[in-house]
């Protein structure tokens, strides 16, 4: 149940416009202080996984993992996604909290 609610809440960030898709992007708002959460697919590349924990850990970012990247892209509507960043600070902590709940 719970994957569903943190699907349709990113879906709703991503509308609003307030979701960064893609490994440079992401890594770039992560940089920049504007990404409040990461989240990443379980089943990304172990290159990729660490390049973005890594910097997420250097920049005090929170990274929560997502089962697949086709359930990430299917949240957004798009392809399949590896990594997207949440760059507002509501959205962030709700979908935070469906992660850890």
């Amino acid at each position: 149940m719970k994957k569903e609610k943190w699907m349709s809440l990113l879906g709703l960030a991503n509308r609003a416009r307030k979701v960064v898709s893609g490994e440079e992007p992401v890594i770039k708002e992560v940089r920049s202080g504007g990404a409040m959460l990461v989240i990443l697919a379980k089943d990304a590349s172990k290159n990729t996984s660490k390049k973005v924990q890594d910097k997420c850990m250097y920049y005090d970012v929170p990274v929560v993992f997502a089962e697949t990247r086709e359930m990430l892209g299917q949240a957004i509507g798009k392809d399949a996604r590896v990594v997207v960043a949440i760059v507002e600070a509501g959205f962030a902590e709700k979908l935070a909290t469906l992660f850890y709940d």
